[in-house]
């Protein structure tokens, strides 16, 4: 019985047509990866036409997502953005999601791109993008640029770690830790090194003659009140985190904001405001506790008593109630049964 040749041809076509159109995924990826290997940071710098050739002219499902971060160089001296800072945190997310996924088949199937707003003004426009920081994952199946997912301010508020978290639940990829970098180079630990063994003789007889700054008991008590205002304002958080003092107001860019609302996430200004009313009281009851007792007028003791204690519970309050609007947990007093 003699078989009909047009299907046998039809098949045949669209085996040559699945051919060609993975042969030319396999090309964007392999250009993608090729892109990424020549930057530094890992960061894939896209304009107008390379965005048209991996995102814009491609069918989906595409076998790769793009995460890319839309920056604007003139508007890095702006410190309430922290465009510079951020786009810092987001190549090394990059450059820890490249060390980490090394040789695994995640390393194709995630590449990370920045985009600058003077070379790619309708880029930003097909995004809808209208104020940084921005950060969009276009994922497999995005067909408008539009309909990719933003992340939220929230997203990168503790920087890379916060971001890694965003790209593992969109994505489904795994991030691994986030390798940062040493704070100090070996030659510049080798010249500390250097220096201390240089200055220690002369530090020695210093402090064997009585005659430095640890002698002193007002570096000390100094000390003290900075090293407790250190703990309680989260310095170290900020330092850390790289956290900024402020930010702009997405929805006026004139306002900034010094309180962020959500714990998730603590400015640098609300820190050393807490901070502040915490150092208050502890100042307070130390002067009431070491100082004030030596007072010899009763009425006068008491007086300044009840005027600290009325500033130690205001300040309290205002952290009280600074901490029920920042998570939404309340803090209520309990009076023991048998005083009702």
């Amino acid at each position: 019985m003699a078989i009909s040749e047009k299907p046998i041809l039809l098949l045949l076509l669209l085996i040559s047509l699945s051919v060609v159109f993975s042969s030319a995924e396999t090309d964007r990826v392999a250009e993608l990866l090729s892109l990424q290997s020549r930057s530094k940071s890992g960061l894939i710098h896209l304009d107008d036409h390379s965005l048209s050739r991996f995102l814009t002219s491609t069918k989906t499902p595409r076998p790769y997502s793009i995460l890319i971060f839309f920056d604007a160089t003139q508007l890095h001296d702006k410190t309430e953005l922290n465009l510079q800072g951020l786009r810092n945190e987001f190549a090394l997310l990059a450059s820890s999601f490249i060390s980490n996924n090394k040789d695994s088949p995640a390393a194709s199937k995630l590449f990370f791109c920045y985009i600058e707003f003077k070379e790619s003004q309708s880029t930003f426009s097909q995004f809808g993008v209208n104020s940084l920081p921005h950060i969009r994952l276009v994922g497999p199946n995005v067909k408008s640029l539009k309909d990719s997912e933003q992340m939220e301010q929230g997203d990168y508020s503790r920087l890379a770690d916060s971001m890694s978290d965003f790209v593992e639940s969109r994505t489904k990829l795994s991030v691994g830790p986030i390798q940062r970098p040493p704070m100090f180079s070996k030659k510049q630990l080798g010249f500390f090194v250097a220096a201390f063994l240089a200055w220690a003789p002369f530090v020695i007889k210093k402090v064997l003659a009585g005659q430095t700054l640890l002698h002193d008991s007002k570096i000390w008590l100094g000390s003290a009140v900075f090293v407790y205002f250190f703990s309680v304002s989260g310095a170290m958080h900020n330092i850390i985190r790289k956290m900024p003092l402020f930010l702009a107001d997405r929805n006026d860019p004139t306002k900034l904001i010094f309180f962020y609302q959500g714990s998730g996430m603590q400015l640098g200004a609300e820190g050393f405001a807490v901070g502040f009313l915490y150092t208050i009281v502890g100042l307070l009851l130390a002067f009431m506790t070491h100082v004030l007792v030596r007072v010899k007028n009763v009425t006068a003791q008491r007086v300044i008593m009840l005027f600290a204690l009325f500033i130690s519970f205001l300040a309290v309050k205002k952290v009280v109630s600074l901490d029920n609007w920042k998570t939404g947990y309340g803090i209520h007093a309990f009076w023991p049964s048998s005083w009702n």
